[in-house]
């Protein structure tokens, strides 16, 4: 990247990390079980509501709690199950639609992140009927109130249940992209581990893979403060402590519990923090090959890790000594191979592929253009890259 370029993208996230303390992050108010989600409907006067999510959960029974207990209260809801891994615009504008008809006045996203995101941006379209979802990309285009949105997390992973960003794909264009705003940020989140016992194995392993990355990533970035630093910490170690056990019992509800933990810290994090490469790279697979968000994340980790080299050994030193994962008298780069080394052990034991088959080489140059254009000036990365550079990592993860 050359030198007008970094000291563009450097001035940009000095002035975003300044503005952290004054701008208007919240937490959404935890629930710790779906059947209390009634009685804030009934303490907002509200007895019409959407329930977005997949026909996956509808075939397990998922939502049969919900709708009983909205029945037997007189709550009026509606159902929108079309939601799809990667949601599209055609899933958002269905959704609104079935919102609109029945007149709903709150909304429940029932999954995982693709579900919440989708659920989101019906509140947003609520709030911004005039304007289309392609004109919501980016930072702050929807400043307006969204009708009460509840989110009920049936994976530990994405932590979208707490942040400001829902990320959308372009089925036509067949990118994906993401739009940011506060008022995003779910008014409640749901942390029943109880929901996440029914995720396969396989969905169980990408998705805390997921939320690693979201930890990781937020913690060796430049925006962090003393806050996320230790949401990041925390979520780092519940999931080495807890990942394997869930992998290989997925009954085990205290680890279950942990992982949701880690997810909703690591969400904490990164909506303050934000990401980088990892995630910049994972959304155009996911755009153009349809990749899961979390498998792609899960590969491309370790990559990026030893790519940005030095300029992370000491923050990756650690993550790994407060992970036990390295000795407090190892040095910066002994941890830090550690670190990375442990990663690439995970994947192999959780059955995560090392690399990609699917990725057509005279797709990585327009690929990385996209990466890179996401990323920067964005993402408040350790280390610059531009697409060009980009380029290599895409090469690395395919076969």
């Amino acid at each position: 990247m050359n030198i007008f370029s970094k000291v563009y993208c450097r001035v940009y996230q000095t002035i975003f990390k300044w503005l952290l303390p004054i701008l208007p992050y919240r937490e959404p108010t935890i629930l710790d079980n779906i059947l209390n989600i009634k009685n804030v409907l009934e303490e907002k006067q509200i007895n019409n509501v959407l329930i977005v999510a997949d026909e996956y959960l509808i075939r397990q029974g998922q939502l049969l709690t919900l709708e009983k207990d909205f029945e037997e209260h007189n709550i009026k809801f509606a159902i929108y199950d079309k939601t799809v891994p990667n949601p599209t615009i055609e899933n958002i504008e269905e959704a609104y639609d079935i919102f609109q008809k029945n007149e709903c006045k709150a909304i429940i996203a029932f999954g995982g992140g693709s579900i919440i995101d989708c659920a989101k941006i019906v509140g947003a379209r609520v709030a911004k009927p005039k304007m289309p979802v392609t004109q919501m990309k980016g930072i702050l285009k929807i400043r307006k109130e969204l009708p009460l949105l509840i989110a009920v997390p049936t994976t530990a992973g994405t932590g979208s249940e707490t942040t400001l960003t829902a990320v959308i794909t372009d089925s036509e264009k067949m990118v994906k992209y993401t739009i940011n705003d506060f008022n995003l940020i779910p008014k409640y989140a749901v942390l029943d581990e109880n929901l996440t016992v029914s995720l396969p194995p396989n969905l169980t392993a990408t998705t805390g893979m997921d939320a690693l990355t979201h930890a990781i990533e937020a913690y060796i970035g430049n925006s962090t403060t003393k806050d996320t630093r230790h949401y990041s910490l925390e979520a780092c170690r519940l999931i080495f402590e807890n990942i394997t056990k869930v992998y290989t019992d997925g009954n085990n509800l205290r680890a279950r519990k942990h992982m949701l933990k880690a997810s909703y810290l690591a969400g904490l994090a990164f909506t303050k923090s934000y990401v980088g490469y990892v995630h910049a790279i994972a959304h155009t697979l996911g755009g153009k090959y349809h990749t899961p968000h979390g498998l792609a994340n899960a590969v491309i980790l370790p990559y990026i890790l030893s790519e940005y080299g030095s300029k992370i050994y000491e923050k990756l030193r650690k993550i790994a000594v407060y992970c036990n994962i390295a000795r407090p008298y190892d040095s910066d780069e002994v941890a830090s191979n550690k670190l990375i080394n442990k990663i690439f052990e995970l994947n192999e034991f959780l059955n995560i592929p090392r690399r990609f088959d699917f990725i057509n080489k005279q797709d990585i140059v327009n690929l990385a253009k996209l990466a890179s254009a996401e990323a920067n000036p964005l993402y408040p990365v350790p280390k610059l890259m531009s697409a060009k550079e980009l380029e290599k990592i895409y090469y690395k993860i395919s076969i």
